[in-house]
């Protein structure tokens, strides 16, 4: 089989000693989401290659794989110059073109022909053979050659992957999910800088309704798509919500709320063994998102709590979601429990003894822990016939 895939590593490639052990957990993911198809893969630091029938398919779900810079559907000749020449003319009679350009990379330094000289020569090859001309600046056709000990690799298109590094690499974290626009886009954008993610839904029935929590469960499954290892912790939030509604002032009951999901995701991360909390808090987007409100309700604990959209605008966050396919189920008109009882002036400098006056006068600590006991634990996202109608 000459023709196969070649996978670009891209950012890995910065990586030194521990190169390789990023290249392993690449493989690792991408036999994940190829477990269905029938292929070959192999790899070394420089370049992994996969042989298969249908590169066109194949292709189409790498485009979902962290840690991918490239992705090439080529041609694997011998390191000769007649075969290689007879593959570059067999593979341009299938593309149209008027301008052309010969890009060489001899990674192979005993190969007899240096870059430059071999672009001359396959250059003129085409020249004699097809009607065009070289455009060096902006050809309609770019003809990448690279000459490697195991063999020559020869393509016209790459296709642009995504980026980052391999889901996992960096440990995991909990994403505090909700069934906004924004903490989808930050579990996204989380999971390209190599993190694993679980992730965590409050629910308040019968305050919220189920096709907000299915809702949720859709948004994980669209993210999901880019691990295949996300599970969803829906955590039932009615009794410490309504008695922070019973005890607090209005103003403050946003503030205390989040400060008790704060409290959940940090005991439900360390359970599931997460070294991180990850949200969607935007700065100044709402008055639980100002500066100061941040500091107060991020006090409750001292895990590390990452915010990737923290300083975006909303229309660079709704740019992701759109290219990521989350907004369109973000804009469904179900409300989570953040957004049900949402007072009409929620405080925007919160002051700390007055949240601990507040908490004092109901005994949270039980409420939180009940919560925490008994959360329901959604697998298999894909497998789930989610009605949201």
């Amino acid at each position: 089989m000459d023709k196969l895939i070649l996978i670009k590593y891209g950012e890995l490639t910065t990586k030194k000693s521990n190169r390789l052990a990023f290249v392993k957990l690449l493989a690792k993911n991408i036999e994940n989401i190829l477990k269905d198809e029938n292929y070959k893969l192999k790899y070394d630091r420089v370049r992994m290659y996969i042989e298969c029938e249908d590169a066109d398919t194949i292709s189409l779900k790498l485009k979902n794989v962290f840690g991918i810079h490239g992705i090439v559907i080529c041609h694997k000749v011998n390191n000769n110059v007649d075969e290689i020449k007879e593959k570059v003319l067999e593979i341009l009679k299938n593309e149209k073109f008027n301008t052309f350009k010969v890009e060489t990379k001899r990674a192979l330094k005993s190969f007899e022909i240096h870059s430059q000289d071999f672009n001359r020569i396959i250059g003129g090859l085409i020249l004699k053979n097809f009607e065009c001309k070289v455009d060096v600046h902006n050809p309609d056709l770019l003809l990448k050659i690279e000459i490697r000990p195991e063999g020559t690799f020869i393509y016209t298109n790459e296709i642009e992957g995504i980026g980052g590094y391999p889901v996992g690499i960096q440990g995991k974290g909990m994403l505090m999910l909700s069934g906004g626009i924004d903490s989808p886009v930050s579990g996204y954008l989380t999971l390209k800088r190599g993190v694993d993610l679980e992730c965590l839904y409050f629910e308040s029935p019968p305050h919220t309704s189920i096709q907000a929590k299915n809702k949720v469960i859709e948004l994980a499954d669209i993210i999901n798509k880019y691990s295949g290892n996300i599970k969803v912790n829906v955590v039932p939030f009615t009794k410490l919500q309504e008695a922070i509604y019973k005890n607090v002032d209005d103003n403050y009951v946003i503030t205390i709320m989040r400060r008790m999901m704060y409290r959940i995701a940090e005991k439900v991360a360390k359970l599931h063994k997460c070294k991180i909390i990850i949200n969607g808090e935007s700065i100044g987007q709402v008055a639980s998102q100002t500066l100061s409100s941040m500091g107060v309700i991020n006090n409750v604990t001292n895990m590390p709590v990452i915010r990737p959209v923290a300083c975006m605008d909303k229309l660079e966050i709704i740019e992701i979601a759109r290219n990521i396919k989350t907004y369109d189920t973000s804009i469904l008109p179900y409300e989570d429990c953040c957004t049900i009882f949402l007072p009409k002036h929620p405080v925007i400098n919160p002051e700390l003894d007055r949240c601990l006056y507040y908490e004092s006068k109901f005994n949270y600590e039980e409420l939180v822990l009940e919560c925490v006991n008994n959360i329901e634990v959604i697998t298999n996202l894909n497998n789930r016939n989610n009605d949201l109608l």
